[in-house]
């Protein structure tokens, strides 16, 4: 690998890191902003639902602009706004405004997730890209872990708009950095076809396996961004409480995805995913069994929401494999499209949630369990289309 490809990669990871940290970073504030802003717990929820319906609609938006025009300016005109719009976020003074900023925010970060594979592919030959992907996948799992302890850090020393500081800051250095640094050009049509998103609406044996990734990564999410709300207002903990459950998720999914070949070898591909959505809508049905039962100690989260973890850690790495072969040669937009169900499902089932998140844990563990059994339920019941039936290339 030349010193390029290399500096390509480095700027290529830390991106993706700085883009996807503004979820988690901002997560610590989250219970805070009611009395700083004004509003209430309910109204400081659409903050982060904001975010990912905004990373929704940038996903479909920079898939669609990527295959049309110059992946190199998109992705420097895409941190230039997200630098613009972090900073104006460290800014608001109330939390609507707050809300808009953060859904900005969210469609400019979206660029880097989407652009990203496509790179790797141009500048590796298969094996290396795939080892490089599978490096980025595992840094970027970290994140959610690591990014919450410098949130809190931050909120601590600077207030709660010093994550939105640190955000500009780092996008703007960035910006110039691809500014400097061109990247490889690519093809008038990366995706090698000129079917659409339409193309994959059809496409059922793809729908099974991108709705069925984005019931259990959207029931996880929902419930990681009404957590720091929760423990803190209505279970009397401490932002401590919300980071270890973190930590100890985070950990025995980056495990279990260093594992995912053996298991996938051991149990095969559809076992595998079956198995891991299982075990994650398993955990996320303990979680609400417990919040009807008692729901008073967050310390009870932590081996329940770790289950969670290492089910989508299980069916994560393969499920998203057989979502994109299914989508053929329309594997760029199959990918957004993934990405965007999982966090559709998140921004709407955290808008659900809020108005009710100040008053038990139980609201919050429903919405995340029947979304993650929707994701389950989603496999079971389309069994019949996995590629083994003979069903893996894409339905007419």
């Amino acid at each position: 690998m030349t010193v390029r490809s290399r500096l390509t990669l480095f700027l290529l990871l830390a991106s993706a890191v700085v883009c996807l940290a503004a979820t988690d970073l901002v997560l610590p504030a989250i219970p805070v902003l009611p009395d700083v802003l004004g509003g209430t717990p309910a109204t400081a929820q659409y903050v982060m639902a904001g975010f990912a319906l905004g990373s929704a609609i940038g996903l479909i938006g920079f898939g669609e602009l990527g295959a049309r025009f110059s992946q190199h300016r998109l992705l420097v005109l895409a941190l230039a706004f997200y630098t613009l719009v972090s900073w104006l976020a460290s800014r608001a003074t109330e939390l609507n405004e707050l809300s808009f900023l953060r859904l900005l925010q969210g469609m400019f970060a979206a660029a880097p997730a989407v652009f990203t594979p496509g790179i790797i592919r141009r500048l590796l030959d298969e094996s290396a890209a795939l080892r490089a992907i599978g490096l980025v996948g595992s840094i970027e799992s970290l994140v959610p872990a690591l990014a919450p302890v410098a949130g809190a850090w931050l909120l601590d020393r600077h207030g709660w708009n010093g994550s939105f500081l640190i955000l500009a800051l780092a996008g703007s250095l960035l910006s110039i950095a691809w500014t400097l640094h061109p990247l490889p050009p690519a093809s008038a049509n990366p995706s090698g076809t000129n079917a659409g998103y339409l193309d994959l609406l059809r496409n059922r044996t793809f729908l099974r396996y991108a709705i069925s990734q984005a019931g259990t990564l959207g029931g996880l999410l929902i419930f990681v961004f009404g957590a720091p709300a929760v423990i803190v207002r209505v279970m009397h903990g401490e932002l401590a409480d919300f980071i270890v459950m973190q930590v100890v998720g985070i950990t025995g999914f980056v495990i279990v995805t260093n594992l995912t070949a053996r298991i996938v070898s051991a149990l095969g591909m559809e076992r595998a995913i079956q198995a891991g959505t299982a075990l994650s809508a398993f955990g996320g049905t303990g979680i609400l069994a417990y919040a009807l039962i008692d729901g008073s100690d967050p310390r009870a989260l932590w081996l329940l929401f770790l289950a969670v973890n290492v089910g989508l850690g299980v069916r994560g790495p393969p499920g998203f494999y057989q979502a994109v072969v299914a989508a053929g040669d329309n594997a760029a937009r199959g990918a957004a499209l993934v990405m965007l169900f999982a966090l559709a499902l998140t921004a709407g089932g955290t808008a659900l949630v809020a108005p009710w998140i100040a008053d038990s844990l139980v609201p919050l563990a429903l919405v995340s369990a029947v979304v993650s059994v929707s994701g389950l339920l989603t496999l079971r019941l389309a069994a019949d289309l996995h590629p083994s039936k003979g069903q893996g290339t894409p339905v007419p």
